[in-house]
């Protein structure tokens, strides 16, 4: 199977868009300027040179490169192009594909030389979208997807049982798919630090620190196991979320209801496309200057929109007062159709 990542895909598209821009750092975040508060949704090659990275903040973003072109997020503009590519994914012989988001798909395939068939879809991708992809080659989806991160930029790089702990081995846990600095960090708290390292540890060992799930899990990652077959069935969203960054902290108690009323509001219309109804909401709040938390509960199955406002608005009675917010957000939790996806994937963090 393969792994198609488009390399810096946002950037990439406003380059097809402004020719000019190319070889100059280019940072996409907000609307585009860096007196606002917003952060770096992607930056360019070059803008990466400089230290710039996505979820930086954009203020910061500006000051390390300071010749770079800072652009407004279009988001429409990033679905065509991605629609596209998934197109030209889904046109190629025997090809299965697996979105995993604007910018990536895994592509199941029945070739012997699948080096080769990576290379046809980079043609392919390129032609029809002028956008460039990195390929990864492997026989788990995990192995598939890491490999893509060695075959960057623009490359085909592959890995397998046979060369996993060769290439992955020395390796830190976090550079592993689904393993982020929290999770190496809990795992360094037991002494494992490198992928060797979990990948040989008894998976009963981890359940203590992570669950009787998640403790086998991250054992098979170490691994690089896990499913070995491109599922096309569609995507079911888990839930929806909206977030706001505010110019000016938030200080007063109508304002921080009106905020949450607006979020609820802007949820529930993609909630309501979904025509599913709500079974949890999240409440996400960072105090100023930069302390995040949430605020989280289930909620007695529902599409009734007064019932999710007034469930959102008891998350915002645990608001602490007095303290100055710089953002607010909300995620709604869906109940899942019968014949939807499951399984854990591993993930980009967010929330």
């Amino acid at each position: 199977m393969l792994h198609v990542d488009l390399d810096q895909f946002i950037a990439a598209v406003e380059v097809l868009r402004r020719p000019e821009l190319a070889g100059r750092p280019v940072i996409v975040g907000g609307r585009g300027d860096p007196t606002e508060r917003a952060v770096v949704s992607t930056a360019s090659y070059e803008a990466r040179a400089f230290g710039v990275g996505s979820g930086m903040p954009l203020r910061i973003a500006a000051r390390k490169a300071p010749d770079a072109v800072i652009l407004p997020v279009d988001r429409d503009a990033y679905l065509e192009a991605s629609d596209s590519v998934m197109a030209t994914l889904r046109a190629q012989p025997g090809a299965t594909v697996q979105v995993l988001g604007w910018d990536e798909a895994f592509v199941g395939i029945q070739t012997d030389d699948p080096e080769a068939y990576a290379r046809r879809i980079q043609n392919a991708v390129l032609e029809h979208t002028r956008l460039h992809c990195s390929v990864g080659v492997g026989d788990t989806l995990v192995r598939a997807k890491v490999a893509t991160g060695f075959g960057k930029p623009a490359g085909v790089f592959r890995l397998t049982a046979a060369n996993w702990l060769e290439v992955m081995g020395p390796r830190p846990t976090k550079d592993l798919w689904g393993v982020g600095s929290k999770v190496s960090g809990r795992l360094a708290k037991l002494g494992i630090t490198t992928v060797a390292e979990l990948a040989a540890t008894d998976p009963e060992d981890l359940v203590a620190e992570f669950g009787p799930k998640m403790g086998p899990w991250y054992a098979q990652l170490g691994r690089g196991d896990g499913q070995s077959t491109v599922d096309d069935t569609p995507w079911v969203a888990r839930g929806h979320s909206r977030e706001t960054t505010f110019q000016q902290d938030l200080t007063d108690a109508a304002q921080i209801d009106s905020a949450v009323r607006d979020l609820t509001a802007r949820v529930l219309e993609d909630v309501s496309a979904e025509g599913r109804p709500v079974v949890g909401l999240t409440l996400k709040v960072r105090y100023a200057p930069f302390v995040t938390k949430s605020y989280g509960r289930k909620v007695s199955e529902t599409s009734d929109r007064d019932e999710v406002l007034a469930r959102a608005l008891d998350l915002a009675a645990g608001i602490e007062p007095g303290r100055p917010i710089r953002l607010l957000g909300l995620r709604a939790e869906m109940a899942m159709p019968e014949d939807a996806r499951t399984g854990h994937t591993p993930t980009r963090s967010g929330w």
